[in-house]
């Protein structure tokens, strides 16, 4: 028997084919639709950085590869190589994540805001990116970091 906290839940658990028991709190298992959600995003998300790489003028299979893809994401915004490191601190890394994500919405002319909407909402952003109309423009940090004569 179900509460009334958790009965919407619970609906919806089962609605995704999860089966539920309340006595094991971690006994939570996806079933085929909750699967097929989790594929169709994934798929999305692997089609949408694929796109962005190839606008930037790189390997599309490279936004796939683990490491490589950072170091290549890296180079199209303009950042050195071994900042992917810098990614392995705790801490540090979330800043540097925020700020490659921010180089990359300005390397393809949109502005910082934008590069904040692709680290809360990833799953929305990054679709923009790759299948809207923006464009690469070069690598923003690179621009950025030239002094003003």
């Amino acid at each position: 028997m179900t509460s009334l906290i958790q009965f919407p839940l619970h609906s919806f658990a089962t609605l995704l084919g999860a089966d539920f028991d309340y006595n094991y709190s971690a006994n939570y298992q996806m079933g085929p639709v909750g699967w097929t959600c989790y594929a169709v995003f994934v798929l999305l998300m692997i089609a949408s950085m694929w796109k962005v790489f190839a606008k930037a003028g790189e390997p599309g299979w490279a936004s796939i590869v683990p490491i490589y893809n950072i170091i290549v994401w890296c180079k199209i915004v303009g950042r050195p190589a071994w900042w992917f490191i810098l990614l392995l601190i705790p801490c540090v890394g979330i800043v540097i994540a925020i700020m490659l994500c921010i180089d990359l919405a300005k390397s393809f002319g949109k502005g910082a805001g934008f590069g904040i909407g692709m680290v809360l909402l990833p799953f929305i952003f990054i679709p923009i990116l790759g299948f809207g109309s923006a464009q690469y423009v070069g690598p923003a940090a690179s621009t950025a970091a030239r002094p003003i004569a």
